[in-house]
């Protein structure tokens, strides 16, 4: 039964409720691509594939580590003792900070900008604060805007510094050495093994009911180690005869489901179930979708000596002429390189002058609407300064970066989880003061966050990223730097260890921020401040700048307007 001092003010739950949905998506879109844009900007994963592990991750992170964070951002930002005694005020407030940080999502997603979604939410809930006038927490004390704000300057630093050192090891063991591609069979599984160990200790570290000190460092420690040593078995079991087999020899039959057979791919005779048909044995990770290759240029033409066949490869792949549409004219056999197949074209385009009636029409507009944000090109951008870029960056062998795309899946999926539970609180923190104080009658943030709250907001997570991501993934993508599975695994470890580490201290800390940060830091070790973008960067960072006053004087205005309404 829903007490009389609260059940009058179900309409405010309700559009809280509609608000919630709103932004979780919105920071699903935004902040989601933060995960996985590294990854499909190198090509590693496509659109598609990052989406449907999106989904999953993004849940993961949010019903079994969000719980935490989501207690900071509902009740320790602005003084919830200013509405004792009017639990519709509460409810009121929570209401505008949710629809002010599901506004600002919005634009901004509309627009193409990654922003905080933290700072968004934190934003409206000193807006709505100060229109109550509520204290806010400025003062340096557990999850007080101090705090926050502090963690935004900090964290872009510390993730910029993890993932440069990550890279640099990586550098200067495997890639810059002569014959990089022995000496990455020799390391892989290593670094296969370091990346599930320390996926292993933030599970360890957050999923017990108990702190950790009361887990059990020693019992922590065992379980850390262990998953060390199994994954660097199965590793030198299963995935090094793999790659020896497919990249060793070039045996383009082998593929990822090939990997059980272990040891028989070592045997030349070795039979093969579904054998692939292809004549590829690796990707060209540094390939656009139009077959361009810009990555190495400037090594290329700086150096007399005769160049690594990778280096070769890439000025041929920039200056063959059956890439660009002038030979076709000249040359009407040849054909360039086909282009992406946008959305409109691939689905809308074959069906739009048949009558609305028509099966196929439907069909086409259906499969739009579901699969348009999974079905663009996010690694191509046809501009001559980000060209310039990406020439400044090195250029490494590719079968090197392909077996660091395990690597880098793995790390996108650990960065996801850290997204999942760190910035589920954005959308659920208001809602579940709100549903708590409707429940009790009074005003209540102490309750404990309904777990399937939590699981609404990881489905929606995921589904912002699978409809919408794509934006945010162009923007956070090449347009920082040159990407490449080496950079984008180094970028992923080194924001989802400084994730983690906020979350488990029960900092709020902005993913973007982390990402960004990590990004310019392993941009800057190629040593060349003209391979990073700086004029992204700055966009981003004034996108940050704008996004705290603006969700809070959109949230501050709609609580002031809705607290001196008149009113029957």
């Amino acid at each position: 039964m829903i007490p009389a001092a609260t059940a009058k003010y179900d309409w405010i739950l309700a559009l809280i409720s509609i608000a919630f949905v709103v932004s979780a998506f919105g920071n699903g879109a935004n902040d989601v691509a933060n995960s996985y844009a590294t990854s499909v900007a190198a090509r590693t994963l496509k659109m598609y594939q990052a989406s449907l592990l999106a989904t999953c991750t993004e849940f993961v992170g949010a019903v079994a580590l969000g719980e935490r964070v989501t207690d900071t951002i509902k009740d320790g930002i602005i003084d919830i003792n200013r509405f004792e005694g009017n639990p519709g005020t509460l409810m009121l407030a929570m209401g505008c900070a949710e629809f002010g940080s599901a506004a600002w999502l919005t634009m901004a997603n509309y627009m193409g900008w990654p922003v905080s979604t933290t700072q968004t939410i934190v934003g409206a809930l000193v807006g709505v604060g100060l229109a109550a006038q509520a204290s806010i927490h400025w003062e340096w004390t557990d999850g007080s805007v101090s705090q926050v704000a502090a963690s935004w300057g900090i964290a872009p630093a510390i993730a910029a510094g993890f993932a440069a050192i990550v890279f640099a090891t990586l550098k200067y063991s495997v890639l810059e050495r002569q014959d990089s591609f022995k000496w990455a069979m020799r390391l892989i599984p290593v670094y296969l093994a370091m990346t599930g160990a320390i996926l292993a200790l933030f599970i360890v570290i957050e999923a017990p009911s108990e702190p950790f000190e009361t887990f059990g460092v020693g019992n922590g420690v065992g379980i850390i180690l262990g998953v060390f040593a199994g994954c660097l078995l199965v590793a030198v079991v299963f995935f090094l005869p793999y790659f020896h087999r497919r990249l060793g020899k070039g045996d383009t039959r082998v593929k990822f489901y090939h990997l059980p057979l272990g040891p028989l791919l070592l045997k030349d005779n070795c039979p093969l179930y579904f054998p692939a048909k292809s004549d590829t044995v690796v990707l060209n990770y540094y390939e656009d979708s139009y077959g361009h290759v810009w990555a190495g240029q400037k090594d290329a033409l700086k150096s007399p000596e005769p160049q690594h066949s990778s280096q070769s490869k890439a000025l041929e792949s920039t200056s063959d002429v059956e890439h660009h549409p002038e030979s076709v004219e000249s040359t009407p056999h040849i054909q360039p390189k086909k282009k992406h197949v946008e959305p409109e074209e691939r689905f809308l385009d074959p069906v739009r002058n048949l009558p609305w009636y028509s099966p196929l029409k439907i069909w086409g507009y259906i499969k739009y609407c579901l699969l348009q944000g999974v079905s663009r090109d996010v690694v191509t951008h046809d501009s001559q300064h980000l060209r310039a870029i990406h020439a400044r960056a090195h250029r490494y062998d590719d079968r090197v970066e392909h077996l660091w795309t395990y690597c880098q899946v793995v790390s996108a999926m650990m960065m996801s989880i850290a997204h999942g539970s760190n910035d589920v609180a954005n959308a659920v923190g208001p809602w579940a003061a709100t549903y708590s104080t409707y429940l009790a009658g009074e005003v209540s943030t102490d309750a404990p966050t309904p777990v399937w709250f939590l699981v609404i907001a990881g489905l929606l997570l995921g589904a912002g990223f699978w409809f919408y991501g794509f934006k945010i993934t162009r923007a956070l993508g090449n347009k920082i730097t040159q990407m490449s599975p080496t950079r984008g695994f180094s970028i992923e470890l080194g924001a989802a260890i400084t994730v983690l580490l906020a979350s488990h201290f029960g900092l709020p800390v902005s993913t973007t921020q982390c990402l960004t940060g990590a990004s310019m830091g392993v941009a800057l070790m190629n040593y060349d401040l003209g391979a990073v973008n700086w004029r992204q960067l700055a966009f981003i960072f004034f996108g940050w700048v704008l996004t705290l006053p603006c969700a809070g004087l959109m949230s501050g205005l709609l609580c002031l307007m809705a607290l001196n309404s008149p009113h029957l």
